[in-house]
């Protein structure tokens, strides 16, 4: 096996990663910059230190505490941090008595440990329909071998798996899970390729290649698109989105999701400007675009999910 992966957060209960009640593994690491990332700890793929500076009271605690010396009071009194010297070791986080300091990311456990862990909440899944979703980041641009053995145990053990991907990795790495993968959650965010380019730094050709190649394969797939006003929730955009789809992979289901801004606190605790311009689509938007799906022949269109 090769390098052990990141995670950076196991949520149980969830309702909105796939069918029934789920648990979410979330793994640290992704190919893409979308500007509107919820979950901006998840694009680097080594560990990171989240401080809440609003919190500080410049107790000097952890700057005696780093061993790198990357922490230090400004001019206000309140801890500082060299994010090119820290190692986000976390020996900082137990002695600030305000808890303003958070590591997101450590090594994952090996496939068997990380299986018997979300084993426990097998009979929520099996009440509910549910089972473990693996997402990120991009879960799929972890170590193939790590994933291939993980989603080999789960399904060995009855545990339906879904991945939750946007689909700009090899089509190998996906291929090899085909047999163990229940349910594919694709994201999708813009047609055109150079609109997709702006808005998350990295073509799209290979996404919708991949979402062809398992249209073809008859995996079970959902698209989920993300709506983020202004920049790809007008009505030339969806079209597009549409017409490709039904040229791809046809009246598959689809998910929209509606931006929100939850995570623009995480964007201050790692010291980045999160963006102020985007919005969340109005309710009658929202409305239009799934009437514009069911139009065209789209059967299964949900907003949020």
């Amino acid at each position: 096996m090769g390098t052990t992966p990141t995670i950076f957060n196991i949520q149980r209960f969830s309702t909105h990663d796939g069918p029934g009640i789920r648990t979410t593994v979330f793994f640290k690491g992704c190919p893409l910059r979308c500007a509107w990332c919820h979950n901006p700890e998840s694009q680097s793929y080594a560990p990171e230190l989240l401080v809440d500076s609003s919190r500080c009271t410049g107790c000097g605690m952890c700057v005696e505490a780093c061993p790198e010396g990357a922490i230090a009071l400004g001019e206000d009194g309140r801890a500082r941090l060299d994010r090119d010297r820290c190692r986000a070791c976390g020996e900082c986080v137990d002695l600030c008595a305000q808890g303003c300091r958070e590591v997101a990311g450590e090594p994952a456990a090996e496939p068997r440990e990380l299986v018997e862990q979300l084993l426990r909440d097998r009979s929520f899944f099996e009440r509910s329909g549910g089972g473990v979703t693996l997402s990120g980041g991009e879960c799929l641009a972890q170590d193939e071998g790590y994933l291939a053995e993980l989603c080999s145990r789960l399904h060995a053990r009855g545990i339906r798996v879904a991945i939750d991907t946007c689909g700009d990795v090899p089509w190998e790495r996906i291929e090899r899970l085909l047999p163990d993968v229940d349910l594919w959650l694709y994201d999708i965010k813009a047609a055109d390729d150079v609109l997709h380019r702006r808005l998350t730094g990295s073509s799209n050709m290979r996404i919708w290649d991949n979402l062809g190649h398992l249209a073809r394969s008859g995996a079970a797939v959902r698209v989920r698109m993300p709506l983020v006003s202004p920049v790809n929730d007008d009505m030339a955009c969806i079209d597009a989105t549409i017409r490709l789809l039904l040229e791809r992979v046809g009246t598959v289901p689809v998910s929209l999701l509606p931006y929100h801004a939850a995570g623009n606190g995480k964007y201050r605790r790692l010291d980045r400007v999160p963006r102020e311009d985007f919005r969340v689509p109005a309710d009658d938007e929202l409305a239009s675009i799934r009437d514009r799906f069911l139009d065209a022949g789209f059967s299964d269109v949900e907003i949020g999910g």
